[in-house]
């Protein structure tokens, strides 16, 4: 058992996620859920580390550029916490049998900034009948919602699959706030805190305010 857990006073060893995009988003996801002592976590990204964004992927270093995101970093999170079960799949999600691998996972979690992609993997969880968390940044701004099916609207209900004009370069301390904000999510999911459920956790580089999305009438639980 990882010593954090008992000093924390929650254990959530037995659940397990799925990160999907091991860019900013994903490796400041990926720490606090090993570090929480998730039981299994399995990391998905088919890029490689570029020098570009290493300002705000802090588990790469320049000599990793050109090497895959997602194997670097389930090597690196086992150092980290070696009680927690870590593997990495490399590959692009470009329909919704490429999500296979989630099959066996309570919870997916999105750490991408791909519309087509969140729409497949919001395809697939509404499919599965499997919770989903979004984290996005734009620039100063970030978002994070937790989805559950039959419980609270998707992503595309939330208005989370729109196209926006994006900011060049989001700050890489606003990743890392949403970063926590989505793994926070997951924790609370598995300690199955329902308050966060459906509401989108908008910061806006200053406070974070949460927003109740109501789903359609017919999508709401019975």
């Amino acid at each position: 058992m990882n010593e954090k857990v008992l000093v924390q006073g929650y254990d959530i060893s037995d659940h397990s996620a799925v990160v999907i995009g091991c860019g900013g988003l994903g490796t400041n996801v990926a720490v606090h859920l090993a570090g929480a002592g998730i039981g299994k976590l399995c990391l998905c990204d088919f890029d490689t580390v570029q020098m570009r964004n290493l300002n705000r992927q802090f588990f790469y270093t320049p000599a990793d550029v050109g090497k895959q995101k997602c194997e670097l970093l389930a090597s690196r999170l086992r150092l980290y916490a070696p009680d927690v079960a870590i593997s990495s799949v490399s590959r692009q999600i470009m329909c919704v049998s490429d999500l296979s691998f989630a099959d066996e996972a309570e919870l997916v979690i999105l750490a991408v900034d791909n519309i087509e992609a969140r729409r497949i993997v919001n395809d697939y969880c509404k499919q599965q009948n499997k919770p989903l968390i979004n984290g996005g940044v734009d620039g100063t701004f970030g978002t994070a919602y937790l989805y559950v099916p039959g419980m609270c609207a998707d992503l595309e209900e939330a208005g989370l699959l729109l196209k926006t004009n994006r900011r060049p370069q989001s700050q890489s301390p606003v990743v890392g706030v949403i970063g926590a904000l989505e793994a926070k999510l997951a924790v609370d999911h598995f300690l199955k805190n329902t308050d966060a459920q459906g509401r989108l956790l908008c910061f806006d580089g200053i406070e974070t305010r949460a927003l109740q999305i109501q789903p359609r009438r017919g999508d709401e639980a019975t």
